[in-house]
Formats: structure tokens, C-alpha cells, sequence
């Protein structure tokens, strides 16, 4: 638009936008104000027809007036030297034969100012697309003047796909005469880098309805794009920061969200007691508080930006930014020239060459602090974007750190727990399994994932009387320190239960009692289940506390395995020819149910046979809850394929390849393996006597003894023997029913046995000065080293074990 240059009287005639026209319709006269406001210079309009100069046709008023020679004023369209029209209010005068016409641009002096003082990037544009107006903003965010583009497209004065999109929209607003709206990040050709743009396309239509151009607004909302870059950050660190309960790989989770996102390079450094507690490293000797790199990451490869590594310590002087934020607990965004910034990097002259090489201009600094400790230090650094960071970015980097740490807590806490468990289980569960004549045997514990917890797991291997062995393995339900600690209680349980030399399916039912004992004492309220019965006399639901057990009886003398299990997965045996079978067992309701009954049965274990127990675990790898039936069955295929394709030079050489190959680096469950190699008693070292219930016997009983300790070398021991099967045998016929046995059983002790149809046990008491009797078990007691009784289906069994002379 001309601006017109004042004048004394008002306006002077070189500003004005005038011309002269002869009566042949030709331009004879042109100023100053006509060039600027239609582009053409005076030499390039003078002497060519003036009707070259319209847009339009002449108004028929216009035409009238110069008929009559009489003085005319309107609004027309001329066509500026680019081309494209100009409205503009025209005053034509007569001037003897010519013609004199002035012509302003319409509108008043606020609306040109609002046009060009608007803050914010407009433009108009013609149906052909070629700008006839623009804000200052506008010229300003392109870089170029306004004579220079006027007349121009977009694409002409901007080259490239982002234009030429523009014009494609411009092209669908002026044909539907709708407007549209897009959005773009970019760095305009004024701008020294990338701002975000809300694009608003709008028609402009004449009084008849028709689309004559096209309005294009731009609004700069690079503040909003960058605040909901933020929310975006937070709500994708809430998602990827703290996955796991793994202390590094917290830490590196952090730095893989912000690069890129929100800086060019981030660290996490961790006080050395942090990353120790973390590692289960043990206490360090004393010394200066030492941070150790625990993640960092870049948007260059390898992170060049930095000589520390992962692991490795880096130290800060006391007046630098990280120590203070650390002192302080507070952080802090930095430019690379602040005073304290320089003066830590004079005395770190690496990380100076760096910060210059790689053109670091800003970083933020944020302690880690959860629940009032200090663990540690996080820092961003700025070098390839080219914003520094700002206050909202120092708001943001301390919302990110603060879940950081509280993660890292939370992963420090759980390591506790984990470490106190698995001591606890560890401590609970047998450090080397007893020897044992009757079997050879070899075992495997795996704790579970981190991230599951310690579970509650556990196997027993337990000597019984008459060179029997129980083998043991139970899963207790849950993980961690509870579950850790009810699996202490039934192995207790069940080592009790074993020296009462309880058949397994009467063990296993005193040990479902305890478990609903248990489950009472933790829930007095009811509120944890437990069973009883209803009014309507019928059980209640199991409590929270539940396991599973399977507890087998072999007995070398008699080579067979008397087997019940509670909700256990059942034992897989491999016969000496190799042949493997799952046997049938009765599977008995899981522990803590209440009210079910359990049942054993008794499988013949030849020589040479292996037995496995296992918990779920193995054969449900993967598997965090109970594994369905038809898995397991799945699961005991793939371990009797283990147990016959891997090594055979020992029982470890076996449970190490079923180990690797069932499970597996980092198993869902806790896993337990134990393995049994039966080794039947050779029959020469067992002599049985079948004794009528008479009182003769007794002699007969001592003579016989006598006699077979000499067969065996062990005539040494056959004073004490002869007393202890005196008192047994006479115990039997004075008190008991027939039949009545004796058995001796020379293995890693001498053992006697006495056999009777009576269910009635024994028990020592302390004979008065005056009794008759009284004296005898007590007699056996102190002769022997253990004594006990088993009750069987067909009575008891008294037995005794002496220590060999070798032993």
C-alpha cells in the first residue's frame, strides 16, 4: 500500500498514486504514488493504453460519466505489474481534452496498521496464488522484503514440499470454499531454527458468494508443542521407568527415554553403597563418597561425550554443580559459561576438551533422593539441539528423576527382602545330604526371576529306622519371606512327623492340619479363609496359605518306595534298563484344604532304578501360578527325555543337564530337583527269625544274635546286642501278641528290630527303688545309640541302632 507523504496543505501530488490520460484513452502522465502502487515505472506506462492498467471492466457509471465529460469516483480493479489485482477507490476529473485520475487504496490507517503491526505470520493471496498483502511478522519469518515477493506463490519465493503442500490446500479451499487447518514443524527461511506452526486457510469471497483468494494465518505454538512434548515424556517414563526391580536396568531406563526426547545426553551415577547393596557386593572398606556410572546413553554412538563407562567411578569436586546438588538435594540447570560450570571444567581438563568438541551448551543437574536418602545423581546435557534447557525443562527433568529414584528405592528394598529370603531359604533347606547305604543321591535349587520374588520351594532327604530314607520335596504357595518362613515350618513339620516313622499318607494328613492351624493364626478374623465347617455344615473355602508335597518311604531291605503326594506333581523313575514311567499315584488335595483324604502306594524300586522329585517349576517353566494338568504332563515328557539323554557318570552330571536343558536363564519359579539312585541292601547283611511267643525264646533269641554277629566280624559287639535283644524279645512276649520277629541289619550301624502284632508302644519310665521291672527299655536307651517305634498295618516295631566299631 502507498504511504502518502504529507504536505503543507495536506498531501503532496508527487505522493499520490495520479495519472493523466488523453482523450484517446493513453497515459500521458504517471507519479511516483502510481508506481508504487501498481508496480510500473514511468517510462513502462507512459504512452500504452490506460485500459491495460484494469483488472475488470469499467462500471457503467464510469462509462456515463465519461461520455458526458463529467467527474467520476469509484471502486476498480487494476492489475499490477506481477499481475495480479489491486482494488483500489479512483477519482477521474476532466482536464480540457485529458483526463486526471487519482486513485488510494482503500481502507482507513488503523486497518493498514493492523494488517502489517499483526503478530502473527498472514498473507493473501490471489486466485492464482500470488501474495498481494503480508504481515510484518509474515515478511519477517520469511526473511525477505515485501516488494520482493509481492505478486509471487508461495512456491516461487520458497521452494519446497512444504510449500507446495500449502498450495494444494490453497487449491482445495478456493474450489470447496471451506476452510482447513494443518499443523507443522519446521524452520522458516527467517528463523535460526525449527518452530512449531498452527496453519489456518480461510476463502475470501466477494459479496456474491465467490471464492477471489485465499487467506493463510500462521500462529507460532512452538510453547504448546513443547509442553505437550512434556506430558508425552512423562506419560512414556511412567510406562518404561521401573519395569523391573533391577537397579541398573532402572537406570538405563531413564536414559533411553530422554534421549532424543528431551536431551542429547544423559547419565545416572549412584553412590557406591547403593550399587553394592544392589549387586549383593558386600560393605566397601571406608572412604571418600565415590559415585559409579550406572547407565548413560547418547544420541551419538558410544557416547562419546563422556570417558566414564558403565561401572566405573567418577568424582566431583566439592564446588562443582553435582556435588552441591547432592549436598543440597536440590537441582539446578546450567549454562556451559556459568562461573561454576567453567571452574569444574578447569579442574577436569577430559571433560572440558569434551564439552568443547562436542559444543555442550547447556545441562541440568538432579540428585536422586527417594524417601529422604540420596542415592545418587542424574545429568542431561544439551549439544545437538540447539535450545538450552529452560525452567519448565528443569521442572520436567526432576518429575522424571523423582520416580527414578523412588524405582531405584524400590528395587533397593526389594533386594533386601529377596536377599533376606533367600538366606532364610537357603539356611532351611539341607547344606549336604545325609550318607545314606540305601541311596545315592544329588540335588539342584533355583531361585526364581528377580522379579517374581524368592518362592517357598524345598527338599529333605531324611534318614528313617530299619536303613529307610524319606525323600522330600514340597512348593509352598506365594513368594518372599512369608513364604520362605511357612516353608521352614512344614520342613520342621515333616521332619517331626518322619522320626514318629509315620507312613506317608498319615504324615502328609498331621501336615495338612498345620497348614490350616497356620492359616488360622494369621487370619484369626476369618478375613484369610481358612476351613471349617458352615451352618450349612459344609466346608468353607482353603486359606491364603496353601502347599504342595510329595513324600516318598523306600526301603533297601525290601526294595520297594511307598509314595503320597498332596496336589505334587508326581515322580518320574528310571528303571535300570533305562525304561522311564510316570507312575499312577493317588494326587491327593494340595495342603490346607481340609477334610480330603491321602493315600499312598507302593511301587517296587529294583537296584539300579532312579527316582526323581521335583516341583512345578522344572516342568512349568515360564509359568508364575499353578501349572494345568495337561502342562504338566507336557512338562514330565520333556524330563524323562532329560534324565536319559544327558550324562550318566554321576547323579550331578544328570541334574546339571536337566537343569539346562528344562529351564530357561531366568526361571518364572523356584525350582527344586531331587534325585535318587536306589541302592538295594545286599540280603547277607539282613538275617530274620520268626520267634513263637515263648518265654524259652529269649535264650534261643541270644544265641542266635551271638551267632550272626560272628558271621559278620562283629563279635566284639554281641555283649551289648545279647542285652538289648533280651530285653526287646522279652518285652514282646510278656506284652505283645504273635508274631513276633527279630531282625538284624548290618549297614552303617548295627540295627536290631522287634516285631510284634501290638499296637501298644513302649515308653521309658523311672523304675522305684523296690519295682520288679520297669528297667528295661531304659537299659536298651543307654547301650544303644538311637531307639525308637514304627507302627505298621500289622502292629509296631521296637528297634534300636548300635554304632560299628569302625565308626
Amino acid at each position: 500500500m502507498p504511504v502518502q507523504e504529507p504536505m503543507d496543505d495536506g498531501q503532496s501530488v508527487a505522493g499520490a498514486a495520479m495519472a493523466a490520460v488523453d482523450a484517446s484513452g493513453v497515459v500521458t502522465g504517471w507519479t511516483p504514488g502510481a508506481a508504487r502502487l501498481l508496480g510500473y515505472q514511468r517510462d513502462e506506462v507512459v504512452g500504452r493504453a490506460a485500459r491495460t492498467l484494469l483488472a475488470g471492466q469499467l462500471p457503467p457509471a464510469a462509462l456515463r460519466s465519461l461520455k458526458r465529460q463529467e467527474e467520476w469516483r469509484g471502486r476498480l480493479l487494476l492489475r499490477h505489474r506481477r499481475g495480479h489485482a489491486v482494488g483500489a477507490e479512483v477519482a477521474a476529473a476532466p482536464m480540457g481534452s485529458d483526463w486526471a485520475v487519482v486513485a488510494e487504496e482503500p481502507g482507513t490507517p488503523l486497518a493498514e496498521w493492523a494488517l502489517d503491526q499483526m503478530p502473527a505470520v498472514f498473507g493473501v493471496y490471489d486466485h492464482e496464488k500470488r501474495l498481494i498483502g503480508s504481515s510484518a511478522e509474515g515478511r519477517r519469518v520469511m526473511g525477505v522484503p515485501e516488494q520482493e515477493v509481492i505478486g509471487l506463490r508461495v512456491v516461487e519465493f520458497s521452494p519446497g514440499r512444504r510449500s507446495e503442500k500449502l498450495e494444494e490446500m490453497m487449491d482445495r479451499v478456493m474450489e470447496t470454499g471451506e476452510r482447513m487447518t494443518a499443523e507443522t514443524f519446521t524452520q522458516a527461511p527467517g528463523e535460526t531454527r525449527a518452530h512449531a506452526w498452527s496453519v489456518y486457510l480461510y476463502p475470501l469471497k466477494d459479496p456474491a458468494g465467490h471464492v477471489r483468494g485465499v487467506s493463510v494465518a500462521a500462529l507460532d505454538t512452538t510453547s504448546q508443542y513443547k509442553a505437550r512434548k512434556r506430558l508425552s515424556l512423562v506419560n512414556t517414563a511412567g510406562v518404561r521407568i521401573g519395569t523391573t526391580l533391577d537397579v541398573v536396568r532402572t537406570a538405563e531406563e531413564l536414559t533411553e527415554v530422554v534421549i532424543g526426547q528431551f536431551a542429547d545426553f544423559a547419565s545416572v551415577d549412584l553412590l557406591d553403597a547403593v550399587l553394592d547393596e544392589a549387586t549383593n557386593a558386600g560393605p566397601r572398606a571406608p572412604g571418600p563418597v565415590i559415585l559409579r556410572r550406572a547407565a548413560q546413553d547418547s544420541v551419538l554412538d558410544g557416547a562419546p561425550e563422556t570417558s566414564v563407562s558403565p561401572g566405573q567411578p567418577d568424582r566431583y569436586p566439592e564446588e562443582s554443580p553435582m556435588a552441591r546438588a547432592l549436598v543440597t538435594g536440590r537441582a539446578s540447570c546450567h549454562w556451559i559459561e556459568d562461573d561454576d560450570v567453567q571452574e569444574w571444567l578447569r579442574a577436569n581438563p577430559q571433560h572440558a576438551r569434551s564439552a568443547h568438541a562436542f559444543g555442550i551448551h547447556s545441562l541440568i543437574v538432579v540428585p536422586l533422593r527417594a524417601r529422604g536418602t540420596t542415592l545418587g545423581l542424574a545429568q542431561f546435557l544439551r549439544h545437538r539441539t540447539p535450545d538450552p534447557f529452560d525452567p519448565d525443562d528443569l521442572i520436567l527433568a526432576e518429575e522424571i528423576t523423582a520416580r527414578v529414584a523412588l524405582s531405584i528405592d524400590n528395587a533397593l528394598r526389594y533386594t533386601r527382602e529377596r536377599n533376606t529370603a533367600l538366606t532364610l531359604q537357603r539356611s532351611m533347606l539341607p547344606q549336604r545330604t545325609p550318607r545314606q547305604a540305601a541311596v545315592t543321591v544329588a540335588s539342584r535349587y533355583l531361585p526364581a526371576d528377580a522379579r517374581v520374588g524368592v518362592g517357598g520351594d524345598w527338599f529333605d532327604v531324611i534318614p528313617l529306622s530299619g536303613t529307610r530314607v524319606a525323600l522330600v520335596v514340597g512348593d509352598v504357595v506365594g513368594h518372599g519371606i512369608q513364604a520362605s518362613a511357612t516353608m521352614g515350618r512344614l520342613r520342621t513339620a515333616v521332619r517331626t512327623l518322619a522320626d514318629v516313622d509315620m507312613p506317608p499318607d498319615e504324615l502328609l494328613t498331621h501336615l495338612d492340619d498345620l497348614v490350616l492351624r497356620l492359616d488360622r493364626e494369621e487370619h484369626p478374623d476369618g478375613a484369610g479363609g481358612g476351613t471349617g465347617d458352615g451352618e450349612d455344615g459344609e466346608h468353607a473355602d482353603a486359606g491364603n496359605i496353601g502347599a504342595t508335597c510329595v513324600y516318598a518311604v523306600y526301603d533297601p531291605v525290601a526294595r520297594h518306595c511307598t509314595i503320597a503326594r498332596a496336589g505334587h506333581p508326581a515322580p518320574v523313575i528310571v528303571r535300570p534298563d533305562g525304561a522311564v514311567e510316570v507312575p499312577a499315584l493317588p494326587a491327593g488335595p494340595p495342603l490346607g484344604l481340609g477334610g480330603l483324604p491321602f493315600e499312598s502306594a507302593e511301587l517296587d524300586l529294583p537296584d539300579g532304578s532312579m527316582i526323581a522329585l521335583f516341583t512345578d517349576g522344572l516342568i512349568g517353566a515360564g509359568k508364575h501360578d499353578r501349572v494345568p494338568e495337561d502342562d504338566l504332563a507336557v512338562g514330565a515328557a520333556r524330563l524323562a527325555a532329560a534324565l536319559t539323554d544327558g550324562p550318566s557318570a554321576s547323579l550331578d552330571d544328570v541334574c546339571d543337564h536337566v537343569m539346562r536343558s528344562m529351564l530357561p536363564d531366568t526361571p518364572a519359579d523356584d525350582v527344586a530337583l531331587l534325585l535318587a539312585h536306589a541302592n538295594g541292601l545286599d540280603i547277607s547283611r539282613v538275617s530274620t527269625w520268626e520267634l513263637p511267643p515263648d518265654p524259652a525264646m529269649v535264650a534261643h533269641a541270644r544265641k542266635l544274635t551271638t551267632e550272626q554277629l560272628a558271621q559278620w566280624g562283629l563279635e566284639e559287639m554281641a555283649f551289648v546286642t545279647e542285652l538289648v535283644v533280651s530285653e526287646l524279645v522279652t518285652n514282646a512276649i510278656r506284652y505283645a501278641r504273635a508274631p513276633i520277629q527279630l531282625r538284624l541289619i548290618n549297614d552303617t550301624s548295627l540295627i536290631c528290630e522287634v516285631s510284634d502284632a501290638s499296637s501298644t508302644a513302649p515308653h521309658l519310665r523311672r523304675a522305684r527303688v523296690y519295682d520288679e521291672g520297669g528297667r528295661g527299655l531304659l537299659l536298651v536307651a543307654q547301650l544303644t545309640a538311637r531307639w525308637g517305634t514304627r507302627h505298621t498295618l500289622r502292629g509296631k516295631t521296637i528297634w534300636t541302632e548300635q554304632l560299628l566299631p569302625s565308626s
